[in-house]
């Protein structure tokens, strides 16, 4: 066992035989900077969501997951020391994938950097949307907008095109089709639970046989927008069971967005663990604290 990675919010241990286990700490960053203040829970939250989607969507494309319950882990205990324990419902055994060097973001609404770029150049990623809309409408139909993944500071946006330079044209089509088709069914699904899926990123790799397979995390809190139906207006950032949150409370800040981030006050953190915890169990239709139980059996 050997720890292979340690991302913003992500340890990631090698553990033989093709297989990984990936660790979700309670670490928030914003503004590409990890904050101070850990959330409690936000690392079940995240890998329970994620297991959630991995079932809903296998059907479209195959993905990584093998287990998320502690007894499939090979060398658990050893493996607790590494990560420090509390290993129950934020573990996941996944099989190694070759990823690819794109994210590949869908958007259904205009928002976040989709936004700011629409209000410099009237296009996204290439697609040149209609002129007049407003911050969080609703988009004509879901596009397709990749960004290329940055070792340090922001991802960047790209068209297909450059997709395609970076990784070929067929897989290319192929991402797009599959992201799509992934948005599409979640945002379905969201929508029966009283929440817009205003946006996501997935990431996706190769297995040892060549197939494409989703892999990483899936339909998120970290990784997507999700809002409340009953609570939309466009014209303005809505409200959210994101971190978005967290970067609305950051803003009232004199903060230059730079390492060391500010302490999170308890009401702060509290809102956002209760903003993770109620996403989880709105969507999935199921008690957080049912989660936890079966995750550690």
């Amino acid at each position: 066992m050997r720890l292979l990675l340690r991302g913003k919010v992500r340890d990631v241990f090698d553990v033989g035989g093709g297989l990984l286990v990936m660790v979700a700490s309670d670490r928030i960053s914003a503004y590409d900077v990890v904050l101070p203040t850990p959330i409690p829970d936000k690392g079940k939250a995240l890998t329970g969501l994620s297991a959630y989607w991995f079932a809903a969507t296998a059907d479209i494309v195959p993905n990584h997951l093998v287990s998320t319950r502690l007894a499939d882990l090979p060398d658990g205990d050893a493996l607790a020391r590494r990560a420090g324990g509390d290993l129950a419902g934020r573990t996941m055994l996944v099989r190694r994938l070759e990823m690819l060097p794109v994210e590949c973001v869908v958007r259904g609404y205009l928002a976040g950097s989709g936004w700011r770029d629409y209000v410099r150049t009237g296009e996204v990623c290439g697609h040149r949307l209609p002129r007049g809309l407003r911050q969080a409408d609703r988009l004509p139909e879901p596009i397709f907008t990749p960004a290329t993944k940055a070792r340090e500071g922001h991802d960047q946006n790209v068209g297909l095109d450059e997709v395609a330079r970076l990784v070929g044209r067929e897989t290319a089509e192929e991402l797009a089709r599959v992201s799509l088709a992934i948005y599409e069914r979640a945002a379905e699904r969201c929508r029966e639970a009283g929440i817009i899926l205003a946006d996501t990123k997935l990431e996706l790799g190769h297995d040892a046989d060549g197939r494409l397979v989703l892999g990483d995390e899936a339909l998120t809190s970290d990784s997507s927008r999700f809002w409340p139906v009953d609570r939309y207006a466009p014209g303005q950032s809505p409200p959210s069971f994101d971190k978005q949150y967290v970067r609305d409370w950051l803003d009232t800040l004199d903060w230059d967005r730079t390492p060391p981030g500010p302490e999170l006050p308890p009401e702060v953190v509290e809102g956002t663990r209760s903003r993770y915890v109620a996403a989880y169990e709105r969507i999935t239709g199921r008690s957080f604290s049912d989660y936890l139980q079966e995750a550690a059996e």
